[in-house]
């Protein structure tokens, strides 16, 4: 488990013309992982961007890159996102076929495997897999655009996700995305969850990145 809560700043809202100084920017202010949104257009409605960009991030950060797939079937595009440079690979339980075996392959890539859930799947649906995972990813909007509102209703299943993981004896983290701010991550933190990512938060805030970083560390510290 994390000994502290990590805040995993979002790429997805960062200004693409300055992003390797804004990665640069929240390392140096404290960032514990880069989170780096892949979208396809088919699971989630927009496209992002994908292994080019994580192999522009690779050389500009020291930080794990927590490559977060929301894209249909990801199995044939694990080995290049490993390549590319992911520290930690994350998959939606909705979106993949052979689940199991994506999970154990991101393992055998040498990766970190994370394994996500829609704000509307229960935490159930992650019983058989919470044995092959390093991280749970809990989705606090309906994915695929930044800046939507927090969905408080998930933080139940963040409790219920931390007593699974307990009963088994996991260290794997819990991560949130999606609607985090210093007025949400209060009763997120209480719920149990250990990883913040936060897009518009830090890369949308007037003063910049670092003051928006800085204003996270405020309510997790």
């Amino acid at each position: 488990m994390a000994s502290q809560p990590i805040i995993a700043p979002s790429i997805l809202s960062a200004d693409f013309t300055r992003l390797g100084e804004q990665i640069t920017e929240v390392e140096q202010a404290g960032a514990g992982w880069i989170h780096v949104d892949v979208m396809d257009g088919h699971f989630v409605p927009p496209i992002s961007f994908g292994q080019v960009i994580v192999a522009a991030c690779r050389p500009v950060t020291q930080l794990p890159l927590d490559v977060h797939l929301m894209v249909q079937d990801p199995a044939p595009m694990l080995a290049s996102f490993a390549e590319a440079g992911a520290d930690q690979i994350t998959i939606h339980v909705e979106a993949c076929r052979h689940i199991h075996r994506s999970l154990q392959t991101i393992r055998q890539l040498g990766c970190k495997a994370g394994v996500a859930l829609n704000p509307g799947t229960p935490a159930g649906a992650l019983s058989e897999l919470l044995p092959l995972v390093d991280v749970v990813l809990v989705m606090s909007v309906n994915p695929g655009y930044a800046g939507q509102a927090f969905i408080p209703e998930v933080l139940p299943k963040v409790v219920a996700l931390r007593q699974m993981l307990n009963a088994l004896g996991s260290q794997a983290l819990i991560e949130i995305d999606g609607g985090v701010d210093p007025q949400t991550i209060p009763a997120a933190l209480a719920a149990g969850v250990q990883v913040f990512v936060a897009g518009s938060a830090v890369f949308g805030h007037a003063d910049g990145p670092a003051a928006g970083l800085a204003a996270l560390q405020q309510v997790t510290t």
